[in-house]
C-alpha cells in the first residue's frame, strides 16, 4: 500500500504577515525552522522510504531540517510547487479584498489546473514508489487541493485552515487515494503548550 504523508512547510515572514506567497520564493523564518525541527523529531519515530519536496525554498528548507533526523533520499518534484496566485502574490487579505473585491485574481493558476498537476504528481509517485511510505513537504494550497479532491469537497480549500508544520496522510486503498488524517498539529509546541492555532 502506497502511503504519502504531506507536511506543510514551516512559517515564513509572509505567513506571519498574512501575505499570500504562491510561487514567490520566500525563505523560512526562525519560527518556521523551529516548526520544521519539531516535525523532524516527531517523524523520526516512524518508518519512511523516501522524501519528496516542492522546489520552493521554504519547502526545501523544511525538508532539509526534517531530514537531519531521517537521512532519506530527497527528491524535488515541480508538480508540488505552490499554486500560482498571479497578481496578488505579496498582498495581505485586506489588500486583496480592496484590489480585487470580486475575488478574481489576474494571472492566477486555476483550481482545475492546480488539481490536474497534483493528481499527475500523485500518479507518478504511486508508479515509482508503489507500496512505499513517502514523506512529501509541500504548501497550504497544494495540500488543501488534494484534501478537496479526495474528500469530494467535504474538507480542504475554503474549509480547512492548514497550520504551518501540520501533517496530513493519504493512502492508496482499493485503487483510490483515501484521506487518513489531516491538519495534525500535536507535535508542534505552540499547540502542546498554548493549545492554540
Amino acid at each position: 500500500m502506497t502511503s504519502i504523508c504531506f507536511v506543510r512547510h514551516g512559517e515564513t515572514d509572509w505567513n506571519a504577515l498574512g501575505k499570500i506567497q504562491g510561487q514567490t520564493d520566500i525563505p523560512l523564518n526562525n519560527n518556521g525552522r523551529s516548526q520544521a525541527d519539531e516535525c523532524g523529531r516527531y517523524l523520526q519515530d516512524f518508518e519512511w522510504d523516501v522524501m519528496i519536496t516542492s522546489p520552493l525554498q521554504r519547502a526545501k528548507e523544511t525538508a532539509t531540517i526534517i531530514n537531519k533526523y531521517l537521512d532519506l533520499s530527497l527528491t524535488e518534484m515541480n508538480d508540488f510547487r505552490e499554486r500560482g496566485f498571479g497578481d496578488v502574490e505579496g498582498m495581505t487579505f485586506q489588500e486583496r479584498l480592496e484590489a480585487f473585491p470580486d475575488g478574481i485574481y489576474p494571472n492566477q493558476e486555476s483550481f482545475e489546473e492546480l488539481t490536474e498537476r497534483l493528481v499527475e504528481g500523485l500518479q507518478e509517485i504511486h508508479q515509482i514508489h508503489k507500496g512505499r511510505k513517502v514523506l512529501l513537504v509541500a504548501h497550504g494550497a497544494v495540500i488543501n487541493a488534494i484534501l478537496t479532491n479526495f474528500s469530494d469537497g467535504k474538507i480542504g480549500s475554503g474549509k480547512t485552515r492548514l497550520v504551518n508544520g501540520c501533517i496530513n496522510h493519504i493512502e492508496w486503498i482499493e485503487e483510490v487515494w483515501q484521506i487518513k488524517s489531516y491538519n495534525q498539529t500535536g507535535h508542534l509546541s505552540a499547540f502542546n503548550e498554548k493549545g492554540k492555532i
